[in-house]
């Protein structure tokens, strides 16, 4: 397989994919909204910032069916014939929150993008919040509803 520029590729699978969901707005104003759902896609929007195809070197937080945050990357591999190589799902980020956010910022600052950091902080962080409250450990806030009383 050829070494295929990264915007090339971007040209050629931005309008039209199998991953891209397209949603229309509730009114004039606010038009189309395309979403995808590709692995490697940190936001599920359809930009070459996010985009786990267009992109040689990726990264993504995935959760599994046991509820347990996944670190998955992709990068350029050496070997084109065999995709495969290049792709590594790692169980880094399954213990606590603080060494989980370091195994992160590893990744993103040392070998990954960097423009990608926050976004995969804040990712993981919504995950595991989320996992806290399924199991129990974590109530969840309650919805303040009115406008309350100053005195009380």
């Amino acid at each position: 397989m050829v070494h295929v520029p990264d915007q090339l590729v971007w040209e050629i699978v931005k309008k039209n994919n199998s991953f891209v969901k397209k949603r229309n707005g509730r009114s004039k104003r606010s038009g189309k909204v395309a979403f995808s759902v590709e692995k490697g896609n940190l936001k599920s929007i359809n930009q070459l910032k996010y985009s786990g195809l267009a992109n040689s070197k990726t990264i993504d937080i995935i959760i599994d069916s046991d509820n347990r945050a996944q670190l998955y990357t992709k990068t350029a591999s050496k070997c084109h014939t065999q995709p495969k190589k290049g792709k590594v799902i790692s169980n880094a980020v399954n213990k606590d929150f603080r060494r989980s956010e370091a195994a992160i910022l590893k990744v993103t600052d040392t070998f990954y993008r960097q423009d990608l950091k926050e976004v995969a902080l804040a990712k993981y962080t919504k995950a595991y919040q989320g996992n806290r409250r399924a199991k129990g450990i974590t109530k969840p806030v309650p919805v303040k509803k009115g406008r309350g009383t100053l005195g009380e």
